[in-house]
């Protein structure tokens, strides 16, 4: 055949996975700005364009070296509008062709195109009519087996006379590769091309058959009632036909893993039975995601993982000191467990309640301890919880079951042995859904928690190993019987003294480094860090104080940043002011003089110690009795039982037999917005009554605390150590405390003791004898500077063995 070769200039449109082979029709969508130009530019001339395969079609602009040589020159018969961008053309291939000279790449691909004739053959040979038969039969079979719509293309095919266009029409038609149908657009020879064409086919109807029989065994494999498996039952079947065995393969993982942690033989029975399980589930259920799950959890924990514990008592101190100032009961506590692991190894875990107001590094405190001991840490935050089922796990049977936070404490920590940190014990909640402080009662008793079980686990897990501190800011909330199996340990609030070490040690190096400033920087006085903690900070720990210390780092920052030149910044007390602004609270003072019916008492609150002033009047009435200062219950008893005390005393006080029936009397807590409670302030009340009825002065230079009785007796009170701090700070010079409370004065700090006198009673006349100044006794108190009280003794005077001045 001898053709005419057509050289032409035309727009090239770029084809990503198709082919068009010429005498066929074929449409797709058009979605790139260069393919849509240039379709346009087919539009507005003669309509035809020519059609070439990309070679990548993960290629977003290819170029013309990443196309194939040969394409097809077809004609645009039709271009529909899609929604978006896109647009969609009908195209009829009209000959082959190559690119022999590009035009232009831009705004869209163009290109000299000449025709590729087909090359000539002898027709009308048996091999070219068995080719074609051949051609028929395939395509036949395909149109079976693909179930595709291709009857007329059938049609054509047998109507056809040339094995170019019969090779051309069954490849567009087929389900073959593009880079496969690129192999016979090249082919010129059309009884090669048909060959090629065969060959191929004959391929994909091999894949067609083997598709087919997986589909059919599938579908053999499931009922009604499991169409929801099917894609997970033909993927099993595919890697059957494959000879996979990645079930069996995970199996053994499985059982070589937990062989190798030499459980005990309750728990490896437990996990072998749950492996026999998994074994039996097909492939994708969900239940077999769930035994998975399960085994999963089981392997990541440290079954036979322990640290080695530091026992040198002498390197473990060391770290503690580093850590914290202070906080020496705790630190006794811990070397004293060191101790005896030195000389018993069996020792079991400790259990301790770390106890005090927020702030004074209870938290802290049991990381360092982690680290003194070389165990791993891991903290559980309880406060707010109220699922049983967060301690001890949920049943695996539930979606989204997983293992209880003790378990997974230990999971995290990766040791047998680690330090569990238990955070806010005391703010524990119970509803319906269960008591997790009832769960606990087994994970913190040493007797019961080496057989602990998790209900996800569902085998028994030791953690008698496990050193647990726990922390809280009251006992109070706690229950009795876990309260019960805790070591508590007190930790009180902060000196200022103290206070002024941790700033100066700790918190202004923690600080400095953090606002990326030097030691050699900034210089803060001692008496501006007291100026801190009086006037901007009061509280208990020195979280508020470190917060203050912060905020002068960045005003020092900005300083270093606006004036490159400065080298040095000295924070005195005196310029504090203009750093951190006016002070937000004044020290506390003295009166300026002895007041009739104001006593200054002393209370504990969860943020340290504090002053309470009482304040009473009496005047003409009927005998009404005022209460005011939002008082609790047990407070309105004491007053009660002060004013029985006070009528059955009234002659010796020489107050009127009748005075509760004449006067009213007016007890006031000033600060009435704050609640306030508890029966500590008895002998104040009392003190303040009696000074009112008898127009006694109240010595300005005593602050007392204490219950009383109805017969007079002083009842011993808490929080003594707090109490006496808040004194120091308001500058009184003696604290009359119950006798019963002696053996406190032992924990309290050495700077207080010193600074105070300590004035034991047992009797309520002893503590009026003491702090009222009665009209007959004026004179021998003018000069109270060098009067010595009834009971306490001058601060100069020698103490007794006990420390204590009486």
């Amino acid at each position: 055949m001898n053709e005419i070769i057509l050289s032409e200039r035309m727009p090239v449109l770029a084809l990503r996975g198709l082919t068009v082979f010429p005498k066929t029709t074929m449409h797709f969508d058009v979605g790139r700005e260069k393919s849509v130009r240039a379709l346009d530019k087919a539009m507005s001339s003669d309509q035809r364009i020519f059609l070439v395969t990309q070679k990548d079609i993960l290629q977003d602009d290819p170029t013309f070296k990443e196309l194939y040589p040969v394409g097809t020159v077809a004609q645009v018969r039709q271009v529909l509008k899609m929604p978006g961008d896109t647009v969609r053309v009908l195209v009829y291939g009209e000959y082959r062709a190559k690119v022999t000279d590009v035009v232009h790449t831009s705004p869209y691909l163009c290109a000299r195109v000449e025709s590729l004739p087909d090359m000539d053959y002898v027709s009308g040979t048996a091999k070219i009519e068995a080719l074609k038969r051949h051609a028929s039969q395939l395509f036949d079979e395909f149109t079976e087996l693909s179930q595709r719509p291709v009857q007329e293309v059938m049609l054509r095919i047998l109507a056809a006379e040339e094995p170019g266009t019969i090779a051309d029409m069954m490849t567009q038609a087929s389900t073959i590769g593009y880079a496969e149908k690129m192999r016979v657009l090249q082919q010129l020879h059309p009884v090669r091309r048909l060959e090629i064409a065969n060959k191929l086919m004959a391929r994909e109807l091999d894949v067609l058959r083997l598709e087919n029989q997986l589909q059919d065994k599938t579908q053999q494999s499931i009922d009604k009632g499991q169409r929801d498996y099917f894609l997970r039952e033909q993927m099993k079947v595919i890697r059957s036909e494959l000879g996979e065995g990645d079930d069996e393969a995970e199996i053994e993982e499985y059982r070589e893993k937990f062989e190798k942690l030499n459980l005990p033989e309750e728990t490896a029975q437990k996990f072998e039975k749950e492996i026999q399980r998994l074994a039996k589930q097909p492939y994708g259920s969900s239940e077999a995601t769930v035994i998975r799950n399960y085994l999963d959890c089981a392997l990541e924990l440290p079954w036979n993982r322990r640290t080695k514990e530091r026992l040198d008592v002498n390197a473990a101190r060391k770290i503690l000191d580093e850590d914290h100032f202070g906080l020496q009961k705790v630190k006794e506590r811990i070397l004293e467990i060191l101790a005896v692991k030195q000389l018993s190894a069996d020792m079991p875990g400790q259990i301790i309640c770390l106890v005090g107001p927020p702030g004074v590094g209870k938290t802290s405190i049991a990381m360092s301890v982690a680290r003194a001991l070389n165990r791993k840490l891991a903290r559980i935050s309880l406060g707010g919880i109220h699922d049983e089922a967060e301690i001890r796990g949920h049943r695996k049977t539930y979606i989204g079951a997983m293992p209880g936070r003790i378990l997974s404490a230990i999971t995290q920590a990766g040791s047998m042995n680690p330090l569990l940190l238990l955070d806010e014990i005391d703010k524990l909640g119970s509803d319906y859904r269960g008591d997790p402080s009832a769960a606990l009662l087994e994970v913190l008793d040493i007797e019961q928690n080496r057989t602990f079980r998790d209900n996800y686990l569902e085998v028994h897990f030791d953690l008698s190993d496990c050193m647990f501190i726990t922390t809280a800011n009251t006992v109070d909330t706690i229950p009795r019987p876990l309260l019960d199996r805790m070591e508590v340990i007190e930790l009180s609030s902060y000196t200022d003294e103290e206070k002024l070490m941790i700033a100066k040690q700790h918190l202004l190096p923690k600080q400095l480094k953090k606002h990326g400033l030097k030691k050699s920087q900034v210089h803060l006085t001692d008496d501006a860090i007291r100026e801190i903690i009086r006037c901007y900070t009061r509280e208990s720990g020195v979280r508020n104080l470190e917060r203050e210390i912060a905020n002068l780092c960045r005003k020092c920052a900005m300083r270093f940043v606006s004036e490159p030149e400065l080298k040095r910044i000295n924070i005195t007390g005196a310029i504090l002011d203009q750093l951190l602004g006016p002070r937000k609270m004044m020290p506390d003072k003295l009166a300026s003089a002895d007041t009739v019916g104001l006593v200054t008492g002393l209370a504990w609150t969860s943020v340290g110690g504090e002053t309470l002033e009482v304040e009473c009047n009496v005047v003409e009435g009927s005998g009404k009795l005022n209460l005011t200062g939002n008082l609790g219950d047990v407070m309105k008893e004491s007053v009660q039982a002060a004013m029985s005390y006070i009528r059955s005393r009234a002659d010796k006080l020489h107050i009127p037999a009748d005075f509760y029936k004449t006067k009213d009397i007016h007890v006031h807590f000033p600060e009435g917005a704050v609640p306030k409670d508890g029966p500590s302030a008895g002998i104040t009340v009392c003190t303040a009554m009696v000074s009112a009825l008898t127009n006694a002065p109240v010595r300005r230079d005593i602050a007392m605390t204490g219950e009383i009785s109805i017969r007079g007796r002083v009842l011993p009170i808490g929080g003594l150590k707090e109490k006496t701090m808040a004194a120091l700070r308001h500058g009184v010079k003696t604290v009359i405390i119950p006798k019963e409370n002696e053996k406190d004065l032992a924990e309290i700090d050495q700077t207080v003791r010193k600074a105070l006198n300590f004035l034991l009673v047992d009797h309520v006349d002893a503590v009026i004898h003491a702090a009222l100044v009665f009209p007959s006794q004026e004179e021998k108190t003018d000069d109270r500077k060098n009067a010595k009280p009834p009971v306490a003794v001058p601060r100069d005077q020698k103490k007794t063995k006990t420390g204590i001045r009486q």
